[in-house]
């Protein structure tokens, strides 16, 4: 495979090549600004690393990709379109953020996990309408006790506004941010198609700023990352698309016009290599020597029941501490089939 072209590499090792992508074709390019400031290092960022991709990462290849999905994800990269990954529980599909934020410096992954309950506001941005007139009218009753009836000091409505993960990974930056759609498939029938506007202009209007835009055409508002930006006009719009995957379980199809505008990767079971790897990064090298019993018994039950990685690293971990006698009986309680009849 000819790898020149690709920007990530899933080697796990940080470069700077995303500086290296070219333009968005001209049907992919936007034009939001001012660009702001890259996002800086959230509180316990290198602890969320480590949860995901291994503490013990650097000595093995976890989440180096099969050349079908380093190809996908570059697709992504190059056109600017979201990546939907499809697959069974535990096959890595989240840990593919996590993998392209770290590898290309693009700071703390944006993540939106996404229920039946889940609206496509919940993921633009909050409106607490209720504080703000709790404020209001605590700020009148102190200025009448004052005697100041007329000098009622009424905050701004910017504070009671705080952009969802989605609204904050379409603030135009240089860089494009890393944002995970978690689980898209156990939404309301409605989520999947209300996303593909704002995919595809890579915008969206906040209508309480937009009303207020006259008197105060700038407001400062609280991101998902806890910073405050500026929004201007009421509106937010993109300079660098973000990097965006939809993660789903297979539960449900998804309408054309979203499929459409999608670069799509399945993700199959892990094989024996990549079980040994995960469990070398997590755990080390030892454990992985130690697990290899559990890793093939793992990979015998995965060909007819549903199984999941994370059930494996639990059996390694767990198995260490217990009697040789109970080894075996640990190993079945904590790996139980997902797809047992209820």
């Amino acid at each position: 495979m000819n790898d020149e072209w690709l920007i990530y590499r899933g080697a796990g090792e940080p470069h700077d090549g995303i500086d290296a992508l070219p333009d968005p074709p001209p049907w992919r390019n936007f034009d939001g600004g001012p660009v702001g400031t890259p996002d800086r290092p959230a509180v316990g960022a290198e602890g969320n690393i480590a949860r995901r991709l291994g503490a013990h990462r650097q000595a093995a290849e976890l989440h180096r990709p099969e050349p079908e999905e380093l190809e996908a994800i570059n697709a992504a990269l190059y056109l600017r379109r979201p990546l939907l990954v499809t697959g069974f529980p535990g096959t890595g599909k989240s840990t593919l953020a996590h993998s392209v934020a770290h590898e290309l410096k693009l700071g703390r992954v944006l993540r939106w996990p996404v229920v039946s309950r889940t609206v496509l506001q919940d993921g633009l941005y909050r409106y607490d309408a209720l504080a703000r007139l709790q404020d209001v009218q605590l700020a009148a009753g102190g200025a009448a006790a004052a005697g100041r009836p007329d000098g009622a000091a009424v905050p701004g409505i910017g504070k009671y506004i705080r952009l969802g993960p989605l609204g904050t990974a379409l603030l135009p930056t240089a860089r494009p941010r890393v944002l995970l759609v978690d689980e898209l498939d156990k939404s309301d029938i409605d989520l999947p198609n209300d996303l593909l506007n704002v995919l595809e202009e890579g915008e969206f209007a906040l209508p309480e700023l937009e009303r207020v835009a006259d008197t105060e055409p700038e407001v400062e508002v609280l991101t998902d990352d806890g910073t405050k930006v500026t929004v201007r006009g009421g509106r937010v719009r993109c300079r660098a698309f973000p990097f965006i995957i939809l993660t789903s379980n297979g539960e449900r199809d998804f309408p054309a016009a979203l499929l459409r505008r999608c670069i799509q990767l399945r993700l199959g079971q892990p094989g024996e290599k990549r079980l040994a790897t995960l469990v070398r990064a997590h755990l080390g090298e030892e454990a992985a020597r130690r697990g290899g019993e559990l890793i093939r018994e793992f990979l015998g039950r995965s060909q007819s029941e549903l199984v999941a990685a994370d059930q494996l690293l639990n059996a390694v971990y767990l198995t260490h501490y217990a009697s040789p006698a109970t080894r075996e009986d640990l190993a079945d309680l904590l790996i139980q089939r997902l797809d047992r009849p209820r």
